[in-house]
């Protein structure tokens, strides 16, 4: 997505038994750095306490200093890199999150966003809980001190079924890892296995920087505890349809990942061939934006048999604060991080794929920039259909009214594009991609249909 105006909140990462566990867990999180860019931290275990080492920045940051790993110490880790979505970022709302409770330490790292945050909040204050941080994270922490739970797994298994929308937690006490995912299965979960070691994080790409292999998803609505003795799992919630979010294949995951038991680059690729297939057109080259794009494109180039070029170069050196909003040459944010061959583009008719269009100003950039690189003619195919309702499952999203589409029709925005024609995969193609069937996932942001209802979300409250 060039527009880069929708985030996915955060990634997560744990191994047992491993030697180096940190390290590890280091390297799991680079992989998973871009769920999330703003902070990062590292929780370990020696079997006796838990040891955190967490900052503001990218893992690269975070963990640069030469004696980062020096405390933490143990061979049981969890690890955290956060995008937020509401608010200031805060040094207090970096994960994992740490607590003792009736003289046990217990940590947790989350991603996703919990629909009834508000009222859990609320109804916690007001029965005595004080909260640290204005993340919807700590949330669970508080209902797993509440719970009269024997041990910290059935604890869990009972604080999870209060809670609606979308998570994925990573608990880790002195013994153990707890990995617990939503029964509607917003968020991907995985398991694998490293010479003998468990390990679990958001996406398998994870996996592959330290050569583990990935087994299996921890299930919707599955409680799994890891430990010593093996793998002990509870299924706490009455059973639920699932709700898949697509967008991770459109977009957040990485294409090597495998997610929702199918490889993202191949649901990527069939994105873009049925695109062609919706949308056909006359042209010279196919171009993909760069990066999440580039597989989609290829696929409408399989599919309509024209040629794929590297058409944009991107700069992946650009820092998220390089172009302050309120400056000026704020308009040269595009031609920062993305530059035209332009001898690759000169006199040809080319195809523009992108995976999304948002609120569609960065896209016009695009388009003039390749239109200034010698295009005879553009044509824009997006892999999704139109966004026009916000995620309240994950995703950081802008607000209803500020979505292209809600304010213009398909040929409004073709025209302030500036493009010679304009198509989007319909929604019934989108959810024809992936092999599971079409009520597995959700589609609220292509719809405004939601497989749940959606309780207040206070402002004031920080999501994931």
């Amino acid at each position: 997505m060039a527009e880069e105006m929708i985030h996915d909140n955060c990634g997560v990462f744990g191994i047992l038994g491993a030697r180096k566990a940190a390290e590890l867990t280091y390297f799991g999180l680079y992989s998973l750095q871009h769920r999330g860019q703003e902070s990062a931290g590292i929780v370990t275990s020696d079997k006796k306490h838990l040891h955190l080492y967490k900052g503001m920045g990218e893992v690269s940051d975070v963990f640069s200093g030469e004696h980062a790993f020096d405390h933490l110490k143990g061979n049981i880790a969890v690890g955290h890199v956060r995008y937020s979505t509401t608010g200031a970022s805060s040094i207090t709302n970096i994960q994992p999150f740490l607590i003792t409770n009736r003289d046990r330490m217990l940590a947790v790292a989350h991603n996703g966003n919990l629909t009834n945050s508000v009222y859990l909040k609320n109804k916690l204050e007001a029965s005595g809980s004080i909260f640290q941080t204005t993340s919807d994270s700590e949330i669970i922490l508080h209902l797993v001190a509440r719970s009269k739970g024997i041990d910290n797994f059935s604890k869990i298994c009972d604080a999870v079924k209060k809670l609606k929308g979308a998570y994925c937690y990573l608990f880790c006490d002195e013994d153990r890892i707890i990995a617990a995912r939503d029964p509607w299965g917003f968020r991907p979960l995985a398991l694998g296995r490293l010479n003998g070691h468990w390990v679990v994080a958001s996406e398998t790409c994870a996996f592959d920087i330290i050569g583990a292999k990935y087994e299996r998803d921890v299930e919707p609505g599955e409680v799994l505890e890891i430990s010593s003795n093996g793998l002990r799992s509870e299924f706490p919630h009455s059973k639920s349809r699932h709700a898949f979010c697509i967008f991770e294949y459109i977009y957040f995951s990485r294409p090597d990942s495998i997610v929702f038991g199918e490889n993202v680059d191949k649901v990527r690729r069939r994105l873009g061939r049925l695109l062609a297939r919706e949308h056909p057109t006359e042209a010279d080259i196919v171009i993909g934006i760069p990066d999440s794009a580039n597989t989609a494109a290829l696929g409408y180039s399989e599919e309509s048999g024209i040629k794929f070029e590297i058409g944009l170069i991107r700069n992946h050196y650009v820092g998220r604060s390089f172009i302050d909003p309120e400056q000026k040459i704020r308009d040269l944010d595009v031609k920062v991080k993305f530059n035209p061959v332009k001898g690759v583009i000169e006199g040809q008719r080319v195809v523009l794929v992108d995976d999304s269009i948002v609120r569609g100003t960065t896209s016009k950039k695009l388009v003039q920039l390749v239109r200034q690189a010698g295009a005879k003619e553009i044509h824009f195919r997006v892999s999704s259909p139109p966004i026009i309702s916000p995620c309240y499952f994950g995703i950081d999203m802008p607000t209803k009214g500020e979505f292209i589409a809600n304010q213009k029709s398909i040929e409004e925005i073709r025209k302030y594009l500036k493009v010679e024609s304009l198509g989007y995969l319909s929604v019934k193609g989108m959810q024809a991609m992936p092999s599971l069937p079409d009520d597995d996932f959700c589609v609220g942001c292509f719809t405004a249909k939601y497989p749940l209802n959606i309780e207040a979300i206070s402002n004031k409250l920080r999501l994931g």
